[in-house]
């Protein structure tokens, strides 16, 4: 039960930060408003709720079941024969019967009673793994946002960048230094910028609908992410997160359960051949019959016991199927440790790159943002052409744009492996939230 254990303790820390917020504004208030409008995870919580009802359901076979009836009639009986007395005559009749059956031995009982436990294992364990999505998606939409903002500022940055550049070679033409060609590249420049700057405007558009369908709520104004110091694993230990991995992922924890059950689908139907024995007691009381005044009142109790001896094949077939089943059940396990470790070591390696990505990013960002400063001055001082200008222009634009790119890529980085591993919680969450620049009204 550790997988429902998790589960439980990620919505109570969820539930105890809970908020009225009208809007998203930082990364907890996005995952608190998921988490209580998500389908996705309200199917899985109801799937839960009803694997829990199989424990009962299993349970009942090995309880008392007790039964009552009750029967009225009009009856005519014409006898002879009896000594030197003919009966013929019409008679009500009433009987009333109590009946309790007690399982003593039943074997495929207590099998399908342990199955019941490791079919919830595997629902709690499917539960928290899409609570553990959630949080990943959440994060990454959350980022989504910001970066498709930040992007957008970018591309409005280029846009006026090079009409000043355009301004500036048409003032040049107009006084006779400048050439024609130069005016028409920068057009051509400004116009690509303006192509850049709508698309960067749906880009905001189309991540906040990717936001909102999460959270089913409207997207107001998003706590930005402020600078951060890039970290990478920790520890940084691939074979050590992999090994977390295998016990934690709750993926692995369901697979794992869902093999307990096939194996004891296999004894349940081995137990098909077992011996059924059962305690019942009868108690009737019956009145009317040919003889008049006649009342019967019994009760007995009986010790039954049921042997299957041949049942057309059906108990060998079950076995072998269900055994073919816990083949199958065995060889999804390993395809699924094989993809844990797999997503485990690709997060690994990504968010070790991301730190160098960043890193570089920011010094690419820091070289073209002088070397636009130089080609401008030298463009001041004729040493250098506007064509020169408009390509330092771009890539410092572009330099930016990658910037943002892996400034945002960081962030989910650290979340991805955390998810990868099966390992994240609430705590993590709020880490990263804690890297937002909180609003004056928070």
């Amino acid at each position: 039960m550790h997988a429902h254990r998790s589960a439980l303790s990620l919505l109570a820390a969820a539930l105890l930060l809970s908020s009225s917020s009208a809007w998203a504004e930082n990364l907890i208030d996005a995952y608190q408003q998921a988490y209580h409008t998500d389908p996705v995870l309200a199917q899985a919580r109801a799937e839960l709720a009803a694997q829990m009802q199989d424990k009962p359901l299993a349970r009942s076979a090995l309880l008392p079941h007790v039964g009552v009836g009750a029967a009225v009639g009009f009856n005519t009986a014409d006898i002879t024969g009896f000594g030197n007395i003919d009966i013929n005559r019409a008679y009500l009749s009433d009987s009333y019967s109590v009946n309790i059956t007690q399982s003593v031995f039943n074997g495929q009982a207590w099998t399908a009673l342990k199955q019941a436990d490791s079919r919830i294992q595997a629902s709690a364990a499917g539960l928290t793994y899409t609570e553990q999505q959630l949080a990943l998606q959440v994060a990454k939409a959350y980022f989504g946002v910001l970066e498709a903002q930040a992007q957008e500022r970018v591309a409005q940055k280029q846009k006026s960048l090079l009409e000043s550049i355009y301004q500036q070679t048409e003032a040049t033409l107009k006084i006779g230094t400048g050439d024609i060609i130069a005016v028409r590249e920068a057009q051509a420049r400004v116009d690509a910028a303006e192509a850049d700057l709508i698309k960067a405007s749906n880009g905001v558009a189309i991540a906040e609908k990717q936001l909102q369908r999460l959270t089913h709520h409207p997207i107001g104004v998003l706590e930005p992410l402020g600078h951060y110091r890039a970290l990478g694993p920790q520890p940084d230990d691939m074979q050590s997160w992999v090994h977390s991995a295998v016990q934690d992922q709750p993926l692995m924890h369901q697979a794992q359960a869902q093999l307990h059950t096939a194996q004891q689908e296999v004894q349940y139907h081995q137990r098909a051949r077992w011996p059924v024995v059962n305690l019942q007691g009868v108690a009737q009381h019956a009145l009317g019959n040919p003889f008049p005044g006649l009342v019967m009142n019994q009760a007995g109790v009986s010790l039954n016991l049921s042997v299957p001896l041949y049942e057309g094949g059906n108990i060998s077939a079950s076995v072998q199927k269900a055994q073919a089943q816990t083949v199958a059940s065995v060889d999804h396990v390993a395809n699924v440790r094989d993809d844990v470790t797999l997503n485990t070591q690709t997060a690994f390696l990504n968010l070790k790159n991301s730190v160098a990505q960043l890193k570089a990013a920011k010094e690419t960002v820091d070289s073209a943002k002088l070397s636009l400063e130089g080609t401008r001055k030298g463009y001041e001082v004729g040493t250098r052409s506007i064509i020169d200008l408009l390509h330092t222009a771009t890539d410092y634009v572009r330099a930016e744009q990658d910037y943002n790119v892996a400034f945002y890529n960081q962030v989910i980085a650290r979340v991805q492996l955390k998810a990868a591993s099966g390992q994240i919680n609430m705590a993590d969450l709020q880490a990263i939230n804690a890297l937002l620049i909180k609003s004056a009204s928070s």
